[in-house]
């Protein structure tokens, strides 16, 4: 199939009658992605205010920026390790993929990268029935490496969210400078604070904020990170929108050890974002030391110090399940997920179950 021009980037389109989406070819960008519910449909990735705008003094990862894509390393890479430098995100989020294989419910792209020879062949599929994705990258190489999804969800005017994940043993807002108001950009969170629930964080000018409910805290950018409790293999981040749809990925968390959220609701006023990125949250699955990069997740830092994974050898076969559904009456906000034989059962706050179909064996766990 000969790529159509989407949201101002050379794409390739996959179709079933439960899920229609799309990957740019630059950088691998999977969105738009849309879920389909008979008559209805629930399109709850994000695509960039200025990807139409034909902007060339910007990376090539926010020219397209969209959805969600693979990170190899994950983050900014400020620092080079050894002789490797990286740009923002790796190679796999901004040069340009091949496409080798098409069938009805599946493609497969390939990126052969030259900071470290690597190569890595993604692979996204649905399966009949299912309201899901499936993303897989093998990576075939040598030597550490971090890594992640960078899955983004947008809210539109009148539509909120509530966010959990499951259980998790670290929890920490990022220990650096995540914005400088002399650069135009804002942060409200207590720069390095540690918590242990998603509904108590501290910020900056003190108290504390509840990150299971969002857009929140208009006007900065925000960013925290925690990681899965792997004497459960089976970890997953959900997102229930006040419309009547459910988000939620699922993995492994020994391969994908935590999860990145960042809060972007109109905190930068520097080129492109000029105060009008909002109400967009990453939900971002990984195995790196928050977005510092490969050179800081590769070596000791303060949650590998505390016996979490941060960074992983290669070679490696990376997966995910995106998946989402329509909400009964009443169901609040995800409290557990569980197994079942078609897939998993979850459990609202408030009680109400649903039953989410999907092949968990594509998740290789225990």
């Amino acid at each position: 199939m000969e790529p159509s021009v989407i949201f101002g980037q050379p794409s390739i389109s996959l179709e079933t009658e439960e899920v229609r989406l799309a990957v740019a070819l630059k950088g691998g960008h999977l969105g738009p992605v849309e879920f389909r519910f008979g008559a209805e449909s629930f399109k709850p990735l994000h695509v960039g205010p200025w990807v139409e705008e034909g902007l060339t003094d910007i990376p090539p990862i926010l020219e397209v920026l969209r959805g969600d894509f693979f990170c190899m390393p994950f983050g900014a890479n400020a620092n080079p390790y050894g002789s490797e430098c990286y740009p923002v995100h790796g190679e796999t989020a901004n040069a340009t993929w091949t496409l080798i294989g098409q069938e009805p419910a599946q493609l497969r792209f390939k990126l052969n990268t030259l900071v470290r020879p690597t190569t890595v062949v993604k692979e996204i599929s649905c399966r009949p029935g299912q309201h899901a994705i499936y993303q897989r990258h093998e990576v075939i190489g040598e030597g550490p490496m971090s890594f992640g999804h960078h899955a983004m969800l947008t809210f539109p005017e009148g539509v909120e969210g509530r966010i959990s994940t499951s259980t998790f043993v670290y929890g920490q807002v990022y220990p650096f400078s995540f914005e400088v108001p002399a650069e135009g950009g804002y942060t409200s969170l207590q720069q390095g604070a540690h918590f242990s629930s998603l509904e108590e964080v501290p910020l900056a000018t003190g108290g504390t904020t509840d990150l299971t409910r969002y857009p929140a805290r208009e006007g900065f950018e925000d960013l925290v990170q925690v990681f899965a409790d792997h004497r459960e293999s089976l970890a997953w981040t959900a997102c229930v929108f006040s419309n009547g749809y459910l988000w939620i990925s699922l993995r492994n968390s020994r391969t994908l050890t935590g999860t990145v959220m960042w809060h972007s609701n109109g905190g930068r006023h520097y080129h492109p974002w000029n105060g009008r990125h909002r109400r967009v949250i990453g939900l971002e699955d990984v195995t790196s030391f928050f977005h510092t990069g490969l050179a800081e997740s590769a070596v000791p830092n303060e949650a590998n110090n505390s016996g979490l994974v941060t960074c992983l050898d290669l070679p490696l076969d990376i997966r995910t399940i995106m998946a989402a559904a329509q909400v009964p009456p009443g169901f609040d906000v995800v409290e557990s997920v569980a197994r079942t034989r078609t897939g998993v059962r979850l459990l609202s706050r408030s009680a109400i179950t649903l039953d989410v179909q999907v092949d968990l064996d594509f998740l290789d766990l225990d």
